[in-house]
């Protein structure tokens, strides 16, 4: 069986070898510029004639990743590649479902079609869907969704004692219920109001009775850090240990890092979705083998 073609945008290089480690597979080279009145300039410095070619983009951040991307999948087909997948391990503009003011894009519609029509497939994890019961609702490709709540799980066993897990709001419970079952932990969700992007109420149940136990927050995404924050400062009052904090995807938007270790976290920890200091929890090896199966 022919191994897939990896090719890492820029900043993804750290995936792309964890990724053809696992898979043994080989990794492509490209070229990224940028001509002096900012247009992008893309060359494949690898020959794709007939090669089953992944470009590998993980997606916090995405304006300035796209034009690239979709030059480079286009190119890729241009020169001869049998297949252009994607993997993008963060999914970005999945949180816009619905309009909820006149007038506005439903982007993760948009952005769904802009990506079937460049690509024959992705793979992610865990991408935010809320009112999508799955990708394939907005793709009109195949697609691929991995997910970290066993990786989460394994780590939670073999790096905390005596965990209590805890779901950010009632919609996370049957995902945390799945880390916790597999850490062998209990767990409990939280009740959570959003105002907007940085004025989130949280209501924490009566936990004077799990005292003897690590808190553990887990989300699928530590954007602005805000309910973490709010829900560790009820912790705290009610007398529990500082938590850890655990994310899939950690973006970290303006100072959400600081702000949560001056909140009382006692370790903040992600899922390798998104390059970064806090990455503890490998989902590379999981990524590779559905790669290995979409890409043969």
């Amino acid at each position: 069986m022919t191994k897939p073609l990896l090719i890492p945008m820029p900043g993804n290089e750290v995936l792309a070898d964890a990724m053809a480690r696992t898979l043994g597979a080989e990794i492509g080279r490209l070229v990224i510029g940028h001509f002096p009145d900012g247009e992008s300039y893309v060359r494949f410095e690898t020959a794709l004639t007939d090669r089953s070619v992944a470009l590998i983009c993980t997606l916090a951040n995405p304006d300035s990743k796209l034009a690239p991307l979709l030059f480079a999948a286009a190119a890729a087909v241009d020169l001869g590649a049998r297949h252009v997948g994607l993997v993008a391990p963060y999914l970005a503009y999945m949180r816009q479902d619905r309009r909820f003011q006149a007038g506005e894009a439903i982007t993760s519609n948009a952005f769904a079609n802009i990506l079937s029509n460049h690509f024959d497939w992705p793979v992610t994890v865990d991408p935010h869907l809320h009112r999508h019961g799955a990708l394939s609702e907005i793709f009109s490709i195949p697609t691929r969704v991995m997910h970290a709540a066993d990786a989460i799980s394994r780590w939670i066993r073999n790096e905390i004692k005596k965990p209590l897990l805890i779901g950010p709001d009632a919609e996370s419970e049957q995902w945390v219920a799945a880390v916790a079952r597999d850490a062998e932990a209990p767990y409990l969700t939280l009740q959570k109001l959003r105002h907007g992007d940085a004025d989130v109420e949280v209501s924490v149940p009566n936990v004077t009775s799990w005292r003897g136990h690590t808190p553990v927050l887990v989300d699928d995404i530590i954007s602005t850090g805000h309910t973490m924050i709010e829900t560790i400062g009820h912790l705290r009052r009610a007398g529990l240990p500082p938590p850890v904090c655990i994310g899939v995807h950690g973006i970290f938007a303006a100072n959400a890092l600081d702000a949560l270790i001056s909140s009382g976290a006692a370790r903040i920890v992600t899922v390798n979705t998104i390059p970064h200091s806090t990455n503890e929890i490998d989902i590379m090896p999981t990524l590779a083998e559905a790669l290995d199966s979409l890409a043969s």
